[in-house]
């Protein structure tokens, strides 16, 4: 019921009158079945514009961070995300990680619409990175299309580092469903995985038009994070 409050009377409209948003393929969307939303991800308002845009329910599996996030928006970000039947993720451990990518296959054969950003976090610049395995090794264990996903100008409503969102236009794109069924029974081969996950970023590249950056987000913001290390002087 919040959900729908949210998306019909309360955010929705205001999203929908301060950053007139557009919508490219949703033809792709099925309108019933287990399907993987598989997006870019540029920003906190990806996981509100992509819900709002799409008729179907979206489950996203959020990182915890999302539902400990204090103040208004933080008090917003739980009540959409816990209202939409977000799952919060622990991704601290392979365990933890093992224990999200089985709630997902859970999730896809109970016929949920399932969101995923395969580079596991925001860009950091804007550009698009290499992507996680995890979305693969579902997509097989479900047996489920992947629908690629590219948001277009949420970074300029959300910016990195700031808390005010701000009036900006936004597009999302929907590309043709990906059929990975040739693949069907080798869940948990790297290679294939590995193959899958590649062509899936290069649908987001092709959708996009954000250059490619054979990286993980996630190790470049671990690495800019890490103090600087002195170098010592040969006495």
């Amino acid at each position: 019921m919040f959900y729908w409050l949210l998306k019909h009377l309360l955010l929705g409209p205001l999203m929908r009158l301060a950053c007139r948003p557009r919508v490219q393929g949703a033809e792709h969307i099925p309108e019933r079945g287990g399907a993987i939303l598989a997006s870019n991800h540029l920003a906190v308002a990806d996981s509100f514009f992509l819900p709002l845009m799409v008729r179907r329910r979206v489950t996203f599996l959020a990182k915890r961070e999302y539902f400990t996030t204090p103040g208004l928006r933080g008090w917003l970000t739980r009540q959409f995300f816990s209202a939409a039947g977000q799952v919060p993720i622990d991704r601290s451990s392979a365990s933890a990680a093992q224990a999200a990518l089985d709630t997902g296959a859970r999730l896809l054969a109970q016929g949920k619409l399932l969101g995923i950003y395969p580079e596991g976090t925001r860009s950091p610049d804007g550009r698009l990175y290499k992507g996680k395995t995890g979305v693969a090794r579902m997509a097989l264990e479900a047996g489920v299309p992947v629908i690629p996903v590219v948001m277009v100008g949420t970074d300029k409503v959300s910016p990195l580092g700031t808390r005010m969102w701000r009036p900006h236009p936004v597009e999302i794109r929907f590309g043709a469903p990906l059929d990975f069924s040739r693949y069907a029974g080798l869940d948990g081969d790297r290679f294939v995985e590995r193959a899958m996950v590649d062509e899936i970023m290069y649908a987001l590249m092709e959708l996009s038009g954000q250059e490619y950056v054979d990286k993980y987000a996630t190790s470049l913001k671990e690495r800019e994070a890490s103090p600087p290390q002195l170098a010592l002087k040969a006495s």
